[in-house]
């Protein structure tokens, strides 16, 4: 009897989540603390967030995750403008020198190995793993780089960990995701498991998908196919998302918790590469969370920024900004829909 992709949760994992992840708070407060003194570069004033970022050394990247965590925090606000303050808590509590002042508190933990391991990324603006000078690490892939996803072992077992995740979240995108009958097949770019596509397969009798990913991480798709029955419908496909043609007859493509490995310049080149590759009314589905639109947190989503910026290219972006990407690829944006673990459905639609 195959195993059924169709049934959610009866609990919603997404404490479990956001417990995990609470460690990258303290590394990101005790680096703006014990290493930045970013809240005394706020104390005579206001700044621009290209002022601050300039203050401090950091990168567009490394400072927007900087920034957002600690905006999250209630410690850092942002004017209509968009420059940047300290809030009543931060001025009172942390301001250098102040009756209340709890940095040197909050500093003891600055050499904890966390901070200092927080501390090399954001000052390199590169993932852990990554060699000085060269981009990338063992948990993406892309040319030129030494990824886990092209050994077998590493790939597998890095691949079945993130299914953890995608099987609480995949029965909820296959109810949430609008399917009708003019969508025949589905393009799951960097789909690992395949885990997505099969619970759209098992949802939708009438459906085909592909799955685009490496060929090491395809064995596990090709065993997933099997044990869920729909291996007769699932056609797994080795390549590269950045460099490989992508198919041509696929009425919607599926870009599930991809995005946010990557910068933008890559991200936008994505985008392109699947837009170009749809046909007039097809879909381009990002599935991933979504930063506030003025990168104000929400804190969870913030820390799981800060959790993708250690390890890979990339950090969690906005609905504005993947918007931002969709129309620039020459595709109408549509609302997002929730599913679950603070994830979301943004389509934009082929003109």
């Amino acid at each position: 009897m195959p195993q059924s992709c169709t049934t959610p949760p009866q609990s919603d994992p997404t404490p479990i989540f956001e417990a995990f992840r609470g460690n990258y708070a303290t590394e990101l407060l005790c680096a703006a603390i014990g290493h930045f003194n970013l809240f005394a570069h706020l104390t005579d004033g206001a700044l621009s967030f290209d002022e601050l970022r300039g203050r401090l050394g950091l990168d567009q990247r490394p400072a927007n995750v900087l920034i957002t965590a600690l905006r999250a925090m209630g410690l850092l606000l942002a004017d209509v403008r968009g420059n940047l303050d300290l809030t009543p808590l931060a001025r009172e509590h942390l301001t250098p020198g102040g009756p209340f002042d709890v940095s040197d508190y909050v500093g003891l933990a600055a050499n904890n190995p966390g901070v200092l391991e927080m501390v090399e990324r954001l000052r390199s603006n590169r993932p852990a793993g990554a060699k000085p000078g060269a981009g990338g690490a063992s948990f993406i892939y892309r040319e030129g780089i030494e990824s886990a996803m092209e050994t077998e072992a590493s790939a597998r077992r890095l691949t079945l960990a993130l299914a953890g995740r995608a099987k609480n979240v995949a029965p909820v995108l296959a109810a949430k995701l609008p399917i009708d009958e003019d969508v025949r097949k589905v393009l799951d770019v960097g789909g690992g498991t395949g885990i997505y596509s099969i619970a759209l397969l098992q949802r939708h009798q009438h459906l085909k998908a592909v799955v685009f990913d490496r060929a090491e991480v395809l064995k596990v798709a090709l065993e997933m196919g099997n044990d869920y029955g729909v291996a007769d419908r699932l056609e797994l496909l080795p390549g590269d998302m950045f460099a490989d043609e992508l198919p041509q007859d696929c009425d919607l493509i599926l870009l599930s918790n991809i995005l946010h490995d990557w910068d933008v310049p890559q991200c936008q080149k994505l985008v392109n590469r699947c837009a170009a590759a749809l046909p007039p009314r097809g879909q381009l589905v990002i599935h991933d969370v979504f930063l506030s639109d003025d990168l104000g947190g929400p804190l969870p989503l913030a820390l799981y920024s800060a959790a993708l910026f250690t390890l890979t290219e990339g950090r969690a972006y906005s609905a504005t900004e993947y918007r931002k990407m969709l129309t620039t690829a020459g595709l109408h944006p549509k609302p997002v829909i929730p599913t679950l673990i603070h994830c979301g459905l943004l389509a934009g639609v082929k003109r």
